[in-house]
């Protein structure tokens, strides 16, 4: 049987589809991808050519490629007749409708730089990533334009502005108005692989965030490390490209990443170059997510661990059909064991499962783990992709022997320029086309990493480092415990403790104090077990991507000790 590596030699060798070769950027030496399209135009005109297959279906409305595509003409069309031009900031602003997918394609096509602005903000953290990434024109929906005062765009200097779903007020265009030009042309423009594609702010959970700068090459080394993932599982499986083989179903995907998020960005343009039928939701509702499934017979189901986890738990799981689901993904958050070995049982193997590690700066998964592995090593974030280089790091920035906790570092062509207008705070997170994470890990004697928290989450107590994740993993093991966060309070003597805040699963609650810290003690050292343990009386506090708000939570509970 073929090694992994022997594999990988195979597929990226000279004059092979998937070759790799070693190009310089911006000083630093990367390898990439030979054979694969300069820039998101070139994947959306490919992928156009789908003609009358569905694209899009949203509350059972389907749009098929052709139709988008004269939308994204037109779009594209009527950016370039307001004065937009390539390079320009176009700020985008919606939720998970269609009209998002075709107003992102329309500024790849013209070369514009797509500024992401997260559904969730209020009016003025929408300001602020207008006012820093210099956005010219705004395309939002009718919730987001009532929170962009006229007064604020013209302050902003912002005249171009495009309102779908919503009735555009005076002075604004309207969806239909820009969308319906049927003798738009689309006009050619030369678009470099290093040429700025998009901005998307970091989620930080403190002040304002960081916009992170991509560009094409990131956006393709991302769809190409995937393509690449697929050919590489089948070559270890000896599955020979067949031709002649029948050409398969589309795909259906049910998406509920928000677009504005990497990786709900990055999962738009995987599966616009895959061809795949992408279904969206106004919001998450598990219960309606498993009516689409069995109605559209999904076949690629994902989103972050809580996602995931209503899903699989919701009480109607069982009465739907849901035999068509044929992979499962989950990411932009810690993925919690036993989630993995639910899928386990629940599908019996026949579902490809998929965990992956990311991070806005490098156009989101770098490392993956599916198939065997995922389920072999739970708790690994898996592999480093082709062409990608992983460091596990020392504070002086030195390699830490295998196996030692260090900082994750991440080198390749995924990694975005910087940060939009911060020189010194891009100076700080990257070194020599090196990523500093600010994530703990380590990388173990197969090769695989493993994450065990954020650095700034970890808990010192009284010298000894404890990783909150690691505790949340034994916790979410307890019928107990429906979620949980685990967080590090001051303490007079000990520098730090660690508090375990609890949402109680159906039955439980704060009678189940001692028997929790119980079964803790018998999984982990003694320092590691929290000396306060909170009941959390409603959802814990997310950000729009899914991740704990710990510091709301540190404010809360710290006042309560």
């Amino acid at each position: 049987m073929i090694t992994r590596s022997e594999a990988i030699a195979d597929l990226i060798a000279e004059g092979m589809p998937l070759e790799l070769q070693t190009v310089e950027v911006h000083g630093n030496p990367l390898r990439v991808f030979k054979n694969a399209p300069d820039s998101l135009r070139d994947v959306w005109l490919l992928a156009a050519q789908q003609g009358d297959a569905p694209y899009f279906i949203y509350e059972d409305t389907v749009l098929t490629y052709a139709e988008a595509h004269k939308q994204v003409v037109s779009i594209a069309t009527w950016l370039t007749s307001q004065g937009v031009k390539k390079g320009d900031r176009v700020a985008l602003g919606m939720r998970n409708y269609p009209e998002w997918a075709v107003a992102y394609w329309a500024t790849q096509c013209i070369g514009a730089v797509m500024v992401s602005l997260n559904a969730w903000w209020i009016a003025d953290e929408l300001k602020y990533a207008l006012s820093d990434s210099g956005a010219t024109a705004v395309i939002v929906d009718g919730e987001r334009q009532d929170r962009l005062s006229d007064e604020l765009l013209a302050e902003l200097g912002i005249s171009v502005a495009l309102v779908a779903r919503g009735t555009a007020r005076a002075g604004l265009t309207s969806w239909d108005e820009a969308a319906g030009n049927t003798s738009a042309v689309l006009f050619g423009v030369d678009i470099q692989p290093d040429d700025y594609a998009t901005i998307l702010y970091t989620s930080g959970t403190t002040g304002f965030p960081k916009g992170a700068a991509g560009t094409h090459r990131n956006y393709i080394t991302n769809m190409w490390n995937n393509k690449f993932s697929v050919a590489l599982a089948g070559k270890m499986a000896g599955v020979a490209p067949n031709p002649a083989a029948p050409v398969k179903a589309q795909t259906v995907g049910l998406s509920t990443f928000p677009f504005f998020h990497i990786a709900g960005l990055c999962g738009l343009n995987n599966n616009t170059m895959n061809g795949v039928c992408i279904i969206t939701q106004y919001k998450w509702d598990a219960g309606d997510a498993l009516r689409i499934v069995e109605k559209y017979k999904v076949n690629v189901f994902g989103g972050v661990p809580t996602v995931v986890r209503s899903f699989l738990e919701h009480p109607d799981f069982s009465k739907f059909d849901l035999s068509s689901i044929s992979a499962i993904g989950q990411g932009g958050a810690p993925v919690p064991p036993d989630s993995v070995a639910t899928i386990e049982a629940e599908f019996a193997g026949k579902v490809n499962a998929s965990n992956g590690y990311g991070l806005t700066e490098t156009t989101a998964a770098v490392i993956g783990n599916s198939g065997a592995a995922y389920f072999a090593k739970k708790d690994s974030v898996g592999l480093p992709y082709v062409g990608t280089q992983i460091r596990i790091a020392a504070e002086d920035g030195t390699e830490v022997p295998q196996g030692d906790i260090g900082e994750v570092w991440v080198y390749g062509p995924n990694n975005v320029r910087g940060y939009w207008n911060k020189p010194e705070e891009t100076k700080k997170a990257f070194t020599d086309g090196w990523f500093h994470t600010g994530d703990a890990g380590y990388v173990d004697e197969d090769g695989f990493v493993y994450v065990v928290d954020r650095i700034k989450d970890m808990v010192l107590r009284g010298g000894e480092n404890v990783y909150c994740v690691e505790v949340e993993t034994v916790l979410f093991e307890h019928a107990a415990v429906r979620d949980c966060a685990v967080i590090g309070l001051p303490h007079d003597k000990l520098g730090e403790e660690v508090a375990a805040v609890l949402v109680a699963a159906d039955g439980f609650g704060s009678d189940s104090d001692a028997e929790i810290l119980a079964f803790l003690a018998t999984r982990l050292a003694s320092f590691k077990v929290p000396s306060k343990v909170f009941w959390h009386h409603e959802e814990l506090p997310r950000n729009a991507t899914g991740k704990v708000l710990k510091k709301d939570l540190r404010d809360v509970y710290a006042a309560k000790k």
